[in-house]
């Protein structure tokens, strides 16, 4: 046994030497980008927040288990690396246990015979050779030579993933050969539970060879599976964990974050662009966090099979943009890593790779992918190691427009709005209040402090203050308040939107501006309670807001609402004899996971039938608006809001119902267009919750 254990230490100590090599050069190349504190002081402050995440998430596997084939047959391929490394200690335990003694009998102490181990690892090794079988089918069944663009794994390296399920299977028979050589010698520590091996024992033949030479072989493989995995996707096997342990999760998706220089948050008062890095312009304004997104992308497709602009055939898939950047970082690591005497030595192709811009035509990053993400949030909804694709995407946007000023031409008509008129129509400020003319009751418009007895301040927003379909449903939540009783009044002419469009569409210097005079005006007034029409001002009052010093209690009218039906203060009494399919907001669904209350809503109107589209609640499907989309023109696909409607048209309905007035107007757009080719019913409409509650109860 002795050259065993010196065969089987020396290839140890090579692929540790290879793997470790590795792993130093991809940590160099890590903290070559941004620092990030926030991240490990976050993780820091959230301890419990953070065992938590690393229980459910990657351990209980929550995110890959909503796709539940996939994620079952992944859920035992991972626990059994885990169960597995007993498998280990006992191999190495019997090569020196036998290089030592001439005996090979090792086991774990305390619980080394346990046959509920040895049942354990048994079992876990068969499921995980189901779940190879299980991958292998799914592979196939989803080819891309098959389904094309239609498939998950369009664009993923797929030459590696067949070669890591090779290597597994090689690994679990090798193991079974192994202990089954064991148990055919006397040598194995299980007299029973291990079923598997112990029946394979029984047909091989006593050869103290066999069993040294599978030992070795079962061994070898694990180690050049070692090696194989930190130059590879499987990467994640290790770096999931810490990339679930360092990122944001905050009830939803949460706010965009603000911009950072060297770590700390940029002021931009004294931002110099000259010094200071403003969004991501080259690989190495990364932060060390985005690096890890990059190691850590499984290349599974989930979030590219949920992208909206990848389903109208755009040219944004969000696994792509995070593997064109790792590919791209890769590529140029050499020279970034290198001592400066040693980079005068480095080609002209090198060379042209650091002068490749991160977006741009000829860039690592088309401008047409950018500008293609609507900030649904799908991508990071769905990712299962916790990458945040929309935070690489909002920091390059920023770059482009506030360095290199490159965006789309109509989105700056929007900015120019913002900036001097307040709102993205550029209309005047004094047309925000026009809408209470047409109540029957009186809206006080808050112009100092908020009076004791105004519990809310309703914000309006520059959809439901000037969008005529949108303040519909301004003038219905407004009733519905009055009608039961709440107390509230409204900014007007001092409202000025919230700073989501400039934000989204990268104009970080523009969304402070307008956040810091909000944030005034509303401290001045003394505005503790506040509901919204509009889920991207509710995102950006109740996430964002608060790191610029605006803390507020913010409520989607929606939950306030349900909140008065549930009290009985609003009680819907008219039928409504309709079929509804209700459309989920994403700025209200998936970034701060409002699910209920719009249906818990809809469920109390007398005589409604809902019926759900296919993709909804945290699989919905966006309406096109979001990240300032809303002005931008959709010039590439199909137009989103038409593959939404389409989807909602395959329920048969006689409503469609939801709850922003961006959803309204875009849902509005392509129900009318069908309309007008003869593909709806001329009676369908899309309303917002709120004016299916005020007509139930109204017309009662």
């Amino acid at each position: 046994m002795l050259w065993v254990a010196i065969a089987g230490l020396i290839a140890t100590a090579v692929a540790v030497g290879l793997a470790g090599r590795r792993v130093l050069f991809l940590y160099r190349l890590a903290t070559s980008g941004q620092p990030a504190p926030e991240r490990i002081e976050y993780a820091k402050e959230h301890a419990g927040a953070e065992i938590k995440a690393q229980l459910v998430e990657v351990f209980g596997q929550r995110k890959l288990l909503k796709w539940t084939p996939s994620g079952t047959a992944h859920f035992f391929v991972m626990w059994a690396f885990f169960i597995l490394l007993t498998v280990y200690i006992e191999a190495y335990g019997a090569i020196i246990q036998g290089a030592i003694t001439g005996h090979s009998d090792f086991h774990i102490p305390l619980i080394g015979t346990w046959p509920v181990l040895g049942f354990l690892q048994d079992f876990i090794a068969v499921a995980c050779l189901l779940g190879l079988v299980a991958f292998t089918a799914i592979r196939i069944k989803n080819s891309p030579k098959k389904l094309g663009r239609g498939s998950r794994f369009s664009g993923s390296h797929l030459g590696g993933a067949w070669l890591v399920l090779f290597m597994i299977f090689n690994i679990i028979w090798t193991l079974f050969l192994a202990r089954g050589a064991a148990a055919a010698n006397g040598n194995f520590p299980y007299e029973s539970g291990a079923f598997v091996s112990l029946a394979i024992g029984k047909v091989l033949p006593h050869s103290e060879l066999l069993e040294q030479i599978a030992l070795l072989l079962h061994i070898g493989l694990m180690l050049v599976f070692l090696v194989i995995v930190v130059n590879s996707k499987h990467l994640h096997i290790f770096t999931a964990p810490l990339n679930v342990l360092f990122s944001r999760r905050p009830d939803g998706l949460g706010p965009a974050q603000p911009m950072r220089s060297n770590g700390k948050v940029l002021d931009f008062e004294e931002a110099d662009p000259e010094v200071d890095v403003f969004g991501r312009g080259k690989i190495t304004d990364t932060t060390w966090k985005g690096f890890l997104d990059f190691y850590t992308c499984t290349e599974c497709g989930r979030c590219q099979s949920q992208c909206p602009a990848w389903n109208t055939d755009k040219p944004l898939s969000p696994k792509m943009l995070i593997l064109d950047q790792r590919d791209h970082a890769f590529a140029v690591a050499p020279y970034l890593l290198a001592a400066e005497k040693e980079k005068e030595s480095f080609s002209e192709d090198v060379l042209a790779l650091l002068d490749k811009p991160l977006v741009g035509e000829d860039g690592v990053i088309h401008p047409d992918v950018l500008w293609s993400c609507t900030n649904c949030g799908a991508c990071v909804e769905q990712c299962p190691v916790d990458i945040e694709h929309i935070d690489h995407i909002l920091d390059m946007r920023r770059y482009q427009v506030m360095i290199e000023s490159s965006f789309p031409s109509e989105a700056g008509v929007m900015l120019k709005n913002l900036e001097n008129k307040g709102n993205p129509w550029g209309m005047s400020e004094m047309k925000r209040a026009e809408w209470i003319e047409e109540l029957d009751f009186e809206v006080p418009i808050i112009d100092e402090k908020m009076p004791d007895d105004v519990e809310y301040l309703f914000w309006v927003g520059c959809a439901g203050a000037l969008e005529d379909r949108a303040k519909k449903t301004t003038k219905a939540v407004a009733e519905l308040l009055h009608i039961a009783g709440v107390k509230f009044g409204v900014l007007g002419p001092m409202e000025a939107c919230t700073g989501d469009p400039a934000r989204r569409l990268g104009m970080e210097f523009l969304f402070n501006m307008l956040a810091q005079q909000n944030i005034e005006t509303l401290n001045e007034a003394g505005v503790k309670k506040i509901v919204a029409t509009c889920p991207h001002c509710f995102n950006t009052l109740a996430n964002e807001y608060p790191q610029l010093g605006g803390t507020y209690e913010v409520v989607h009218h929606t939950q306030l609402l349900a909140h008065l039906v549930e009290e009985g203060r609003l009680t819907p009494i008219t039928p409504i004899e309709e079929k509804i399919t209700y459309h989920d907001p994403c700025f209200l669904g998936r970034h701060n996971k409002v699910y209920a209350q719009p249906r818990d809503i809809m469920a109390k109107v007398p005589g409604v039938q809902t019926q759900e589209m296919h993709r909804c609640k945290e699989r919905g499907f966006c309406c096109g608006a979001g990240g300032a989309r809303m002005w931008m023109e959709e010039r590439i696909g199909k137009r989103i809001n038409t593959e939404r409607v389409d989807e909602a048209l395959t329920t048969d309905p006689d409503t469609v119902s939801t709850a922003c007035p961006f959803c309204l107007v875009m849902l509005g757009d392509a129900i009318n267009e069908k309309k007008n080719a003869g593909q709806a019913k001329e009676s369908l409409e899309v309303v917002d919750v709120a004016q299916l509650l005020i007509k139930s109860i109204k017309q009662g």
